[in-house]
């Protein structure tokens, strides 16, 4: 009992860090987009093209895999689906130790 307390904790703990990282991703995004658009237009830093226009659709990019990674791929690949993987894998090589012993046994006999 007290273990799986452990556990949901140290999970919920995770994922508020995980969320936590995600914001602060996403302020960091734009005011740093923010800050390249005022370069660029106002600075006429790299002008007469819109350079931080490529930066931030790489950015973009990588933000989405970021959303991805907290809200889609490690919500439903927690702990409990690994153990569930782990299980089903072991499982499946126990039988087919199981069938080799049988068919050893059998030609042996």
């Amino acid at each position: 009992m007290e273990k799986e307390l452990h556990e949901q904790y140290e999970y919920a703990r995770r994922r508020i860090k995980q969320k936590k990282n995600l914001y602060f991703h996403f302020v960091v995004f734009l005011i740093g987009n923010l800050f390249m658009f005022i370069a660029n237009h106002f600075f006429k830093v790299g002008a007469p093209r819109q350079w931080y226009i490529w930066i931030l659709t790489g950015w973009l990019f990588l933000l989405i895999l970021h959303f991805i990674k907290v809200y889609i791929t490690d919500r439903f690949m927690n702990k409990s689906w690994e153990r569930e993987q782990i299980d089903r894998l072991v499982a499946k090589q126990q039988q087919k130790i199981n069938q080799l012993e049988t068919k050893t046994n059998q030609d042996f006999q």
